[in-house]
């Protein structure tokens, strides 16, 4: 029973440290947050923060992670909608672009995040992401809609410019103005792998 009472106790203070740095980073920026501060304010000491993360950056990649996977779930839910595996992944892909518009994405996941931890693109909660784009891009290749491409470098290619779109919008000084141009530019790309594109395009000069 002690052992797990300490095991709660735990994962409730690492919780609790987490809920309070997704709060101070998101208000503050995580250069600016002390970690005697946060952790005083909810009546635990460095000592739980190092033992639950290691260090500052630590905690910072466990609210990025938070963060980013409640991103993807939200996009999930942006296409919930959607009629077929091509509009699910053009409509996810949106979704996560306009979320760079979000205060706390925009702090947390698009500045801090990389400026401390380094490339996006090798963080846990993008390869899950990545793995999820490259089951979809397989079947619609199956399908015939995408045109036979390798799938683990279409998906990086898809992830990759959604992720870089975002990251474009957080650092432009006008990111509503910023928006419908990437997110046009987006959608040209992604259709570049469609099967039909050509023919589409050939029908429009036709007509």
């Amino acid at each position: 029973m002690a052992v797990t009472r300490r095991a709660e106790t735990m994962e409730q203070n690492r919780a609790r440290l987490i809920s309070a740095a997704r709060k101070a980073f998101a208000e503050h920026g995580f250069a600016s947050v002390s970690m005697d501060e946060l952790t005083a304010s909810i009546g635990l000491t460095r000592g739980a923060l190092y033992h639950n993360f290691g260090d500052k950056k630590g905690l910072l990649a466990a609210v990025v992670a938070q963060v980013d996977g409640e991103m993807a779930q939200r996009a999930k839910a942006a296409a919930a909608t959607a009629t077929d595996d091509w509009e699910k992944l053009l409509a996810e892909g949106v979704a996560y672009i306009r979320m760079a518009l979000d205060p706390e994405v925009r702090r947390i996941v698009l500045l801090d995040g990389p400026a401390f931890l380094g490339d996006p693109a090798h963080w846990p909660s993008q390869n899950s992401c990545q793995e999820a784009t490259r089951q979809t891009v397989v079947r619609l290749i199956e399908k015939g809609v995408f045109k036979a491409v390798d799938a683990d470098a279409a998906a990086y290619l898809l992830n990759s410019a959604a992720l870089n779109s975002a990251l474009w919008i957080a650092a432009s000084a006008d990111p509503q103005r910023a928006l419908p141009r990437i997110i046009e530019a987006f959608t040209q790309l992604a259709s570049g792998l469609r099967e039909n594109t050509i023919q589409a395009l050939m029908g429009d000069i036709a007509e």
